[in-house]
């Protein structure tokens, strides 16, 4: 014991002032001293490696216990998928020429006044490719508006549903009583199929996480809506047949480039029909979708007891829920069917349609089959007519009464 305590008291047998030196008991208890605070130090520092990997699991997705922590600190998230009365599709909403800010706080602020707290929001590709400053610019003043509103919309990057022709600079007009005539896919059909094209939707993406990833503006990042519509009967006729088969491996890459970006907010993709009563039913991409949401999220315009038995399924992964497009007044799918069941299940709530404008939301899906020549005595989305006004009073009256008395609660 002495002889090898002797050596660690020692330098090197070079210094002359320590050379022989031996520990005396009051440099024992030093050293003792010294190696327990080294080994709590190292302790803390394991456990904290500990406690940050079990935020994450693999490729950077968020623990459950993560996701279910970030939700109890957020309000009942109720809202509405977001385009103002002017825009026919996502580029005439952020372009410069029809980007319109005074609009868009005016239509907010009616959100506001229901209770609204959030509004699922659609970018761009063309957009941020034409004017990435101007681009960055509008969002950013866009952000600031909605905060202003006390909203916090959750942003949408990648959309596979309708026209897969998109094209950047004047939008052409409606098509007279047709549902959303002018709503473009992003990225379109020709970037999809040329994969040198890739690299600048990465830079899109990156660069606009990249920017936001601490602001609490935000709620969250919508990676890809709808990824494997075929578009129905509107552009069924032009769509490529191996269409889900190009996005699958370009969805798994979207996920990590949000990622790679490290964003505070919580990442998903929603799933929207098929038979999710077991992970054995899922199709390929579905299981893609809810094996890299930090939050899961989804769509329903069915029955009330249909929309139900969804959330049900879904409670299986543990994780927060939120539905991210509803409401088809026809289908039975209404506030008032849904947002107590949503209530019960504390599930977040963002439908389809606000104000009445050049989207035409307040027409059916078969419009695209069937000739309109008048809006249809129930309309089929939206809330507000262009004025300001209500569609149905009594709807309003209920939606702020819910949002109100629940979040007063919370």
């Amino acid at each position: 014991m002495n002889k090898k305590l002797s050596f660690l008291g020692r330098r090197s047998a070079s210094s002359n002032s320590f050379r022989n030196y031996r520990l005396t008991k009051s440099h024992l208890r030093l050293f003792i001293a010294f190696l327990v605070l080294f080994a709590g130090e190292v302790s803390q520092k394991a456990q904290a490696q500990q406690v940050s990997a079990a935020s994450f699991e693999k490729d950077g997705i968020w623990s459950k216990e993560k996701a279910n922590n970030w939700y109890k600190n957020q309000p009942w998230l109720v809202g509405a998928n977001f385009i103002p009365s002017n825009a026919i599709n996502q580029l005439e909403m952020w372009q410069a020429d029809t980007f319109d800010p005074i609009l868009i706080d005016k239509e907010l602020g009616l959100a506001q006044s229901l209770g609204m707290n959030t509004m699922r929001v659609f970018l761009h590709d063309l957009a941020f490719q034409e004017d990435s400053a101007g681009f960055m610019q509008r969002l950013d003043t866009f952000l600031s508006i909605a905060k202003k509103r006390h909203i916090r919309p959750l942003i949408v990057f990648f959309d596979s549903c309708w026209d897969p022709f998109p094209k950047s600079g004047k939008q052409h007009a409606p098509k007279p009583y047709t549902h959303n005539s002018g709503w473009v896919q992003s990225p379109g059909q020709n970037a999809l199929k040329d994969s040198t094209q890739y690299g600048r939707l990465q830079n899109y993406v990156q660069t606009v996480v990249s920017k936001f990833r601490n602001d609490d503006r935000i709620l969250g990042w919508d990676v890809w809506n709808e990824p494997d519509n075929m578009t129905g009967p509107s552009y069924e006729k032009v769509e490529i047949v191996n269409k889900v088969d190009l996005i699958i491996p370009l969805l798994k890459k979207s996920f990590s480039w949000v990622r790679s970006a490290h964003p505070v907010q919580p990442v998903t993709s929603g799933i929207w029909v098929g038979n999710w009563s077991s992970d054995g039913t899922l199709k390929p991409i579905e299981k893609l979708q809810l094996d890299q949401s930090d939050i899961i999220s989804f769509h329903n315009y069915d029955s009330a007891a249909e929309f139900e038995k969804r959330i049900v399924y879904l409670q299986r992964y543990s994780r927060p829920i939120i539905c991210t497009e509803y409401m088809a007044r026809p289908n039975g799918s209404t506030f008032q069917a849904f947002l107590p069941v949503a209530k019960k299940y504390h599930v977040g709530m963002m439908n389809w349609g606000f104000v009445n404008g050049k989207s035409q939301t307040i027409y059916p899906w078969d419009s695209w089959t069937k000739n309109y020549t008048s809006a249809p005595d129930l309309w089929f989305h939206d809330i507000f007519n262009t004025d300001g006004t209500p569609y149905k009073k009594e709807e309003t009256m209920f939606i702020r009464s819910i949002t109100t008395k629940t979040n007063r609660q919370k």
